[in-house]
């Protein structure tokens, strides 16, 4: 049907189609059986991607008109590349904001108003021809995704109107098309009515950044399909049954096949007369069934055939399982699963969401690698060959629509409903069911997916609950999630589960301890921003309550943007260095991958506390609990090895054949340990055989048991210490070493070991740490900026010379604000053979904030930033962030012990440091040893306050020192959430008790 196109399209939210054909499942059809059996590319599809032709306007106002006209000439227009943004490809500003709309304080505008002179529209053109194998055929001309809305042109001819660019909308072109040239025109919105209802936390960008897909149709086609899989009591038998809509009746019989992961037939029926809509069905005994642990796929098979040949064969990859709900738990195949997922935004540095096939192999490589086994696909449907990949690798999803409005009902975090959309408005309520819809009917036939979600933070009410109505209506096979529920409760029946975003874990306990309703998930917590991820592990171990059904991690990948800086540098960017306003500036990056897709430290916490092997050494061996829900560890060979102060000093591997959801002890014979040492076990389960997503003898889980802690040895000084008492210095000198102690600047002006100076100014007392994102979040800056204070112009209230033969003890006591009471007294004791022994001890005092680090700080030149280290490793943490470091003897550079978080904030910490090198290329230097207490420790190209005073790192100057703090303690980073949420008590340090820190200085000659 023809319709005048009309831009009052763009302000109606009732109109979000024009012409688009009906949403339909994104089975793979051929017209060759074998290719079908193979699934390679199909044969009726033409890629359309590529270079267009491409025109920007600010605004509707200025677009070119006539561009779809056949005489209109775009000769001098740019080229563009689709798939991908306007704004990664240099047309317009990438802007990111997460709550507040786009717009919010240049238009006053309420929904469903747009505004009209801030809408950047992008005038497209591609001219091609139809391939030979396409031609006579039903053409249908598919947008994979788009971003906003789109007005589409053929040859001339309009052809229809799109929004919800994150679902295929598809146009039947057959009676526009030509066999010679044909010309493509794309008008790409990047506002209408629609953007109301996309207000994700992420970059807003705009055009055409999915594939653009011609696809031709046999004369008799399967336009939809529709496979479910039921599963006996004793999920022993299964059933198959396939809802078909056919179009065209040039077909005469239809075959429908079951073949295994070997391409086996296992299961089939022959020619079954043909209807345009039919249901078929297979029986199957003791079907291989799918999960996460083991990802087995069958491939349906359905031929259509007319006297005897193929018209049209369709392959569709499906799983045998079972997702139910059992006394209010979610169970799979019987199991009670348990959600170890993260949240997952399409995301490329330089594409964009115009994410590749690659990008998505290596996400679902690392996700399998980190034990991470559920993505929540926030807030939008994935790219199609997402879902097929969680399928063949073993990912479960929450499936959600693409539907946001934060703003429009949290304003400023205020909850305000007055204007919230879509609400209980008749005038919305078609285009979200639209779009809960189109995701369904795509995605139906995709094992990995579980549960449909209806969107995310979109308030509550009427429309939302008829989506959820919607998806059980058309799928009993599946659940359905929505958090709006929490905020909103008026229909409470919008979700099957209880989901929350960041509680605490004390909160969630109570919850589960009240005999709740619904199972519980969380749909975003542990907010992983800047440095974070701290105290994860009081959420893992909810796992104890059987209605505690796990989490998703917010988030996956870092959303940083390259870009050129003003010194010609590729640096990556964050909100607001667009010139984008408004914007919520970092808050863009929450992932446990940096934008880069490199792991960052918090991918390693997480990988060893969503393990299913649970694994804990003994003197006899160790214990193996076994999580998996289906698979035994027969995959595995357990690599065991003891370290005898860090060096390994005896290995062996052992087979363990454990039953998913038992515990067994495993016996190793250890050899015998030797007194006077340090011992620590550790047992790695190692894939015994490569996989798709990893190579064999790749470490799957691990777990550490140090045994025979023991107190460092010292030696035995020798040689003679001379000592010189100055006016303003106290000198100690020995063989190839000086110690000068200045009583005005109170510490160590000058330690010389082999004539090379290694302090520039004294080392002292050191109370904080540069502010991390989760810092900044809850005010800690503010609350707790007395300790920066006293770091940086504490006072030197009394001093204390003590002589006895060859050594000398120094100790100065800091007053830290005149204010208060609180003092801290440190003593060095210097021996003849080098060494420093240092002591620090804080007395306690009352009014003040809690205390970021206790710690000792000292500058050294920046040619000593070769680290080496025997503590925990490899790679940094915290006190709150230490379960999956390994103790070992690890090295680094102070450049390279620098993290990625895009904000300079406190990073590459240790803790359980026994000992440390700090030296040149030449090995020469300092070692720290702890006294009694093990130590952290930070090594950084960098101060506390060059980190606190650069937004980006390469607002840093070039190095010209080595940074070295050792502390008795750090306070945690938390995670619970970057916007309020304190770090754990336990995890902080009280100002009003004691604290201590002791360490040994001595020299690399």
């Amino acid at each position: 049907m023809q319709q005048e196109p009309t831009l009052d399209w763009l302000t109606d939210p009732e109109v979000f189609q024009i012409n688009r054909l009906d949403a339909h499942s994104d089975h793979r059809f051929y017209t060759d059986e074998i290719k079908a059996l193979e699934r390679g590319p199909m044969d009726l599809c033409q890629s359309l991607n590529g270079k267009w032709k491409f025109h920007l306007s600010k605004n509707p106002a200025l677009r070119p008109q006539s561009f779809f006209e056949d005489g209109f000439s775009c000769e001098a227009w740019d080229f563009i590349e689709v798939p991908g943004h306007l704004q990664t490809q240099g047309y317009g500003n990438p802007q990111y904001t997460n709550t507040l709309y786009p717009w919010d304080g240049q238009a006053d505008i309420l929904p469903p108003a747009v505004d009209m002179e801030h809408n950047l529209v992008g005038s497209y053109i591609k001219t091609f021809t139809v391939a030979p194998s396409l031609r006579n055929k039903r053409l249908i001309l598919s947008f994979q995704g788009f971003e906003t809305a789109i007005y589409v042109w053929l040859n001339g001819t309009f052809v229809g109107y799109g929004e919800d660019g994150y679902t295929p909308t598809e146009f039947d072109i057959t009676e526009l098309v030509t066999d010679g040239e044909n010309r493509l025109a794309v008008e790409v919105y990047q506002r209408s009515s629609a953007s109301w209802i996309e207000d994700q936390d992420f970059w807003r960008f705009t055009g055409l950044f999915r594939d653009v897909l011609l696809y031709a149709l046999p004369q008799t086609h399967l336009e939809d399909l529709f496979v479910t899989t039921d599963l006996s009591v004793d999920y022993i038998i299964g059933t198959l049954k396939a809802r078909c809509r056919f179009s065209g009746k040039t077909a005469d019989t239809v075959d429908i096949g079951l073949f295994d992961k070997d391409g086996e037939l296992v299961e089939q029926q022959l020619e079954i007369g043909y209807r345009q809509e039919m249901d078929l069905s297979l029986l199957l005994a003791a079907p291989h069934l799918w999960s996460a642990e083991d990802p087995y796929l069958y491939t349906l098979m359905i031929t259509v055939r007319k006297n005897g040949e193929t018209v049209e064969s369709v392959s569709q990859r499906i799983g045998f399982r079972k997702f139910e709900m059992i006394d209010k738990v979610m169970h799979l195949n019987g199991k009670r699963i348990v959600f170890k997922g993260v949240n997952r935004h399409e995301f490329d540095p330089v594409r964009g969401r115009a994410v590749t096939e690659e990008d998505m192999l290596w996400d679902i490589q690392f996700m399998k690698q980190h034990n991470i086994n559920a993505v929540r696909t926030c807030h939008y449907p994935n790219q199609s060959r997402w879902y097929e990949l969680c399928d063949e690798y073993g990912v479960y999803l929450i499936d959600e629509a693409n539907l946001e409005s934060h703003g429009s009902w949290s304003h400023m975090d205020v909850y305000v409903s007055d204007w919230a959309v879509p609400n209980d408005r008749e005038d919305w309520l078609e285009a979200v069911l639209d779009r809960a819809n189109s995701m369904l009917e795509r995605d139906k036939n995709h094992p990995s997916v579980l549960i449909w979600s209806c969107g995310n933070e979109s308030y509550g009410g009427k429309d939302i609950f008829e989506m959820s109505q919607l998806f059980r209506a058309k799928d009993s096979t599946r659940l359905v999630h929505y958090e709006g529920v929490t905020r909103d409760p008026r229909y409470p029946d919008t979700t099957d589960m209880e989901s929350r975003m960041y509680p605490p874990p004390w909160e969630i306990e109570a919850y589960l301890q009240n005999d709740p309703p619904k199972p519980y998930i969380s749909c975003e917590y542990v907010h992983a921003m800047g440095n974070s991820c701290g105290a994860m592990d009081e959420y893992i171990e909810l796992e104890k309550y059987p209605m505690y059904q796990g989490g998703f991690i917010w988030d996956y990948i870092d959303q940083f943007i390259c870009r050129k800086n003003e010194f010609g540098e590729q640096v990556l960017a964050y909100g607001g260095d667009f010139g984008d306003r408004t914007t919520d500036y970092n808050f863009c990056g929450n992932g446990i991958v940096y934008a880069d897709r490199t792991p960052s430290a918090k991918a390693q916490e997480v990988k060893y506390l969503y393990q299913n092997l649970k694994i804990r050494p003994d003197e006899e061996g160790f214990w193996l609990k076994n999580d998996n829900l289906f698979a035994g560890t027969e995959g595995y060979r357990f690599v065991c090895e003891m370290k005898r102060n860090g060096e390994v000093c005896f290995r062996t591997e052992v087979n363990a054949k454990v039953s998913a959801q038992t515990t067994e002890h495993i016996l190793v014979s250890w050899p015998k340990r030797e007194p006077g040492a340090e011992y620590a076990l550790l047992v790695s389960a190692v894939l015994n055989g490569g996989t798709i997503w990893a190579e064999d003898g790749f470490e799957q889980a691990y777990g550490e048991t140090v045994l025979g802690f023991v107190p460092a040895v010292r030696p035995v000084p020798s040689g003679t210490l001379k000592v010189v008492n100055g006016t303003g210095n106290i000198g100690a000198f020995g063989d190839h070493f000086s110690v000068l102690f200045s009583r005005k600047e109170g510490g160590i002006v000058s330690l010389k070991y082999d004539g090379e100076e290694l302090v520039s100014r004294a080392p002292k007392p050191y109370y904080w740490r540069a502010a991390t994102d989760n810092d900044r979040g809850n005010g800690h800056p503010y609350r707790c900026g007395f300790w920066y204070t006293a770091s940086l112009f504490q006072q030197t209230a009394d001093i204390r010379v003590e002589e006895q033969e060859n050594s000398l003890t120094v100790a100065y006591c800091y007053h830290l604000a005149p204010s208060s009471e609180a003092q801290t007294v440190i003593s060095y004791t210097v021996t003849a053979d080098g060494a420093i022994s240092v002591r620090m001890m804080y007395s306690g005092a009352q009014n003040l904030p809690e205390m970021p680090m206790f710690g000792w700080r000292v500058k050294l030149p920046a040619e000593y930033d070769q680290v080496k280290w025997y503590g925990a490793g490899p790679e940094e943490c915290y006190i709150d962030r230490r379960n999956s470091a390994k103790l070992g003897i690890y090295q680094t550079t102070a450049e390279e012990n620098i993290s990625g978080y895009i904000v300079p904030q406190e990073c590459g910490n240790r803790t359980d440091v026994r000992w440390a090198e700090i030296s040149d290329l030449h090995g020469k230097g300092i070692r720290l040893e702890f006294l009694e207490q093990p130590f952290e420790l930070g090594v950084l190209p960098y101060s506390a306050e060059q980190l606190e005073s650069a937004l980006h790192w390469e607002e840093l100057p070039c190095p010209t020192a080595t940074w070295v703090t050792v502390a008795g303690r750090q306070m945690g980073v938390g995670g619970d959430n970057s916007w309020g949420a304190h770090t754990h008590a336990q995890y902080l340090i009280p100002s009003d008790q004691p604290v201590s820190c002791g360490f040994v200085i001595r020299p690399l000659w």
